[in-house]
């Protein structure tokens, strides 16, 4: 009578480690572009929202505003850290630094909101966000727009 044997042979163990690394080849690198849309996306928020805000702001001062702190538009979110300079960068996050370029003296007057993101980080080469008075929206990736 044959005995059992207990436990994998080195083959089976060979094989098993083998189909996990080609796995984790495939994952790992679809889950580096899904964490990058996602602060992607979170600047996307935050550009809309600061629009939002501009768009209130010229109602009662018939300009917009270059400042996204308190002394300006009153922009806050969670995560961002805004000054109260019309400074580069204006806001920031770990990711992200967003400033806001306005010109009030053109009829209509216009501004031009960017996020650029940080050296460093998932997103650095995931390209320059825009979003402008006129509601145009660009991502700028090596001279070349790739859409939002």
């Amino acid at each position: 009578m044959p005995t059992k044997s207990k436990g994998f042979s080195l083959l089976e163990l060979m094989i098993v480690l083998v189909v996990v690394g080609i796995l984790g080849a495939v994952a790992f690198p679809q889950y580096k572009d899904y964490i990058k849309r996602g602060y992607r996306s979170q600047a996307e928020q935050a550009l809309m929202e600061i629009a939002s805000k501009q768009s209130q702001y010229i109602l009662d001062a018939r300009g917009y505003a270059d400042i996204m702190g308190t002394s300006g538009l009153n922009w806050s979110s969670s995560g961002w850290t805004c000054s109260n300079t019309s400074s580069t960068p204006q806001c920031s996050n770990n990711y992200y630094n967003i400033s806001v370029t306005v010109n009030n003296s053109a009829t209509p007057p216009t501004f031009t909101i960017s996020a650029v993101p940080k050296a460093g980080t998932t997103v650095a080469s995931d390209g320059t966000l825009n979003y402008g008075s006129d509601g145009t929206k660009t991502r700028i990736v090596n001279s070349v727009d790739q859409g939002w």
